[in-house]
């Protein structure tokens, strides 16, 4: 099995460089719309799913406040940034000082309702998540001195020095949204082996355990939630750089639903899975929207809630645990490997044990 895992971490790691040569001259390879729309999006809307992914493979937290939090940044900067041509605050802040509060201002919020979320646990915690998406969603609709259902626009004018002009040169978001899904990785993946990361994963498998081992299971929860928010916060700061404008349909149901299939489809299990399937449904967004399938019609919501469900059915962790089948199966490890035990290749927290 050590022979095989080591061949495994090979390929992958060649994969994810090749993957990366790629994504540094897509520019050159291709087009502006592929550039701009497909890619960029792709990488920070991965960015979205991967605080979902860390919540749940590390925490055993399936959140659906992400999207909230998402947009609560963006609007948020768009608050801050604006000069009088739009609906909202417009105090005409520093881009790089709106930045700064906006990321903090939605950390905090994160660290708040998971607060308040850190001592349920499955669909009870599932739905106060949900609860707190539909509150952000109605308080940016029904409040009109920070929006209203029209949304603040402009905000792609008003961007840091060191981003420069995305309007006139969209390139640059490119690159920016590259470096910051990469540096969000790397940063989970060194989380989920520090202490901290460790502790989490105890307080997943083991709750109980944890707690008569003296850990503080709500505030490590809580922690968690409030470093799922940073990441949250950081996709939404990206998207209203890339969209121009936020209104509340960002942070709507759909939005909550379309999220939670991205995580899905790529995997809950392994935080790479986060841009694969932003990727996927981002192809199957632009390129199958407004296609009938035969005898029954049906919209995209059709379409993608058959790949969802087709994902689902034959490979639970996703396109990664597909990737993990197929990998063990040629490699020749034992086929069928649990998601959990993709989620935490690192194995279990020291001092835990095992059943």
């Amino acid at each position: 099995m050590s022979g095989a895992r080591s061949a495994k971490t090979l390929v992958e790691r060649a994969i994810g460089l090749a993957v990366l040569v790629v994504a540094a001259i897509g520019p050159v390879l291709f087009s502006d719309y592929w550039v701009n729309t497909i890619l960029t999006q792709t990488f920070l809307l991965g960015i979205a799913a991967a605080s979902l992914i860390f919540l749940s493979a590390y925490g055993g937290m399936v959140s659906l406040a992400q999207t909230a939090l998402y947009g609560i940044a963006g609007f948020a900067v768009g608050n801050m940034v604006t000069q009088g041509e739009t609906k909202g605050l417009n105090l005409g802040w520093d881009p790089t000082l709106s930045l700064v509060l906006a990321i903090a201002l939605t950390t905090a919020l994160g660290l708040l309702f998971g607060l308040v979320a850190s001592r349920s646990a499955g669909i009870y915690f599932l739905m106060i998540t949900l609860t707190f998406a539909v509150i952000g969603n109605y308080f940016f609709g029904q409040v009109t001195l920070v929006s209203g259902f029209s949304g603040i626009s402009g905000i792609d004018r008003y961007t840091p020095g060191f981003v420069g002009d995305v309007v006139a040169h969209p390139n640059r978001l490119y690159y920016v949204a590259l470096i910051v899904a990469l540096a969000v990785y790397g940063l989970i993946r060194y989380v989920r082996r520090a202490p901290f990361g460790l502790a989490l994963q105890g307080v997943r498998d083991e709750p109980v355990r944890m707690s008569s081992l003296g850990y503080n299971v709500a505030l490590h929860r809580t922690l968690a939630f409030g470093f799922g928010a940073f990441i949250a916060s950081l996709a939404g700061v990206l998207y209203v750089w890339w969209n121009g404008q936020v209104d509340p349909q960002t942070i709507g149901l759909q939005a909550t639903i379309d999220l939670l299939v991205v995580a899905v489809i790529g995997g809950l299990g392994r935080i790479e899975g986060a841009w694969l399937g932003a990727f996927a449904f981002i192809l199957i967004n632009n390129y199958v929207r407004g296609v009938e399938l035969p005898v029954v019609g049906g919209s995209f919501n059709t379409i993608i809630g058959l790949i969802f469900l087709a994902v689902v059915v034959l490979s639970p962790g996703g396109l990664m645990g597909l990737w993990e089948r197929v990998a063990q199966g040629r490699l020749g490890g034992r086929g069928g490997g649990s998601p959990r035990v993709a989620a935490d290749p690192a194995g279990p927290a020291p001092g835990i044990g095992s059943r």
